[in-house]
């Protein structure tokens, strides 16, 4: 090591999916939608005055922000936007987990979270999920400095009813409680509506996953006015330009169209059913995901024998290393072409799989 290495700060970082390149293959690794952006993005990119790019752009965000509360029927104050949800999230980290008590997030969940708390030098638990890979909320019911989960989780697509989001939040007055909601919008209600409800409440979500703008890098936060106010504090200290001017209009151009949103969702939720039923009926197992993926474990293919086979033929899943997991994939749900690809080159690879098991054991 050299001497000066000694003052530099180490962290083991979060492994993203792999951005694969290739010629007719099927992405299916990193939860992107797999339709296009509204029309309206389109436009708006079409007519955006390149004069403007010289500018600095709003540092309040203004145009996004409206947007967003006219979408959601909140206060312009009670909003908060960055570059994507992990932008906001570490900005949060930031911010209200600053207690000397460990925050607390599940031990199967979204990987940041213990690299966040690693480099911000935050102390952390994480309680296991139950057999079910549910979140048990009775573990989170004790003294701590915070806690943050998605709803509903990843890698595992589990939504957990708002009842028992609003139970946590009830034995935890005294501390930010953050429920991060990339997948919210293919799953059940939003933990939005107990803002009023719940003073510390943060909700936090993505443009990358329903709106189809994972390029863009755009994200959001809602809450009281008071959390949103120590959000832009944290955020003015660092840099009060987070935001493209490019990723203000054309996230605003996203938000107004709300027909398109509705029909995509619709289209993924749909095939997201569809895939669960085939893939039952060809010996997988999974939680009941309400996201727009689906966490599958075969009953005697492994894992890590699929993943490989389905890149070979350039389809993309992701694999996760890990107790619990590792005998599983996560298969984001793509359009009706792409999971019917996917579905014929499973069952084609599991029946010669068993025939080959069959031949062995006898």
């Amino acid at each position: 090591m050299k001497k000066f290495e000694a003052n530099i700060r180490k962290v083991t970082p979060y492994t993203p999916g792999e951005q694969p390149h290739e010629p007719d293959m099927i992405k299916l690794n990193t939860n992107e939608n797999p339709y296009p952006p509204s029309p309206e993005v389109a436009r708006a990119l079409k007519e955006m005055d390149p004069e403007r790019l010289r500018l600095y752009p709003d540092p309040s965000s203004s145009v996004l922000v409206e947007a967003l509360a006219g979408f959601y029927h909140r206060k312009p104050e009670e909003i908060f936007v960055g570059v994507g949800s992990d932008d906001v999230l570490a900005m949060a980290f930031q911010t209200f987990f600053q207690s000397e008590k460990p925050i607390l997030f599940p031990d199967i969940t979204y990987s940041f979270y213990p690299v966040w708390a690693e480099l911000f030098r935050i102390p952390g638990r994480s309680p296991a999920l139950d057999e079910e890979f549910r979140i048990v909320k009775e573990d989170y019911f004790g003294e701590n400095g915070g806690i943050v989960f998605p709803n509903p989780n990843a890698p595992t697509g589990v939504y957990m009813e708002l009842a028992e989001v609003e139970e946590i939040l009830q034995h935890n007055p005294e501390v930010i409680v953050i429920v991060d909601e990339a997948y919210a919008d293919f799953a059940g209600p939003s933990a939005m509506e107990l803002v009023d409800r719940y003073e510390n409440l943060l909700v936090v979500q993505t443009f990358s996953k329903s709106r189809s703008m994972a390029g863009m890098r755009i994200g959001f936060a809602v809450g009281n006015p008071v959390l949103i106010r120590y959000l832009n504090d944290v955020k003015y200290a660092f840099n009060s330009y987070t935001m493209s001017q490019a990723a203000l209009e054309l996230g605003a151009a996203a938000v107004r169209d709300e027909r398109y949103f509705r029909e995509t969702l619709k289209k993924i939720t749909e095939v997201r059913e569809r895939t669960k039923r085939e893939l039952a009926g060809l010996g997988f197992t999974f939680p009941d995901s309400k996201a727009n993926f689906i966490f599958a474990s075969h009953e005697s293919c492994p894992a890590e024998e699929l993943f490989e086979a389905l890149k070979a033929e350039r389809i993309y899943v992701r694999h996760f290393q890990g107790p619990r997991i590792g005998n599983y994939l996560r298969i984001t749900v793509g359009t009706e072409e792409q999971m019917a690809a996917l579905l014929a080159f499973l069952r084609d690879y599991l029946e010669k799989d068993s025939g080959k098991r069959r031949k062995r054991d006898s």
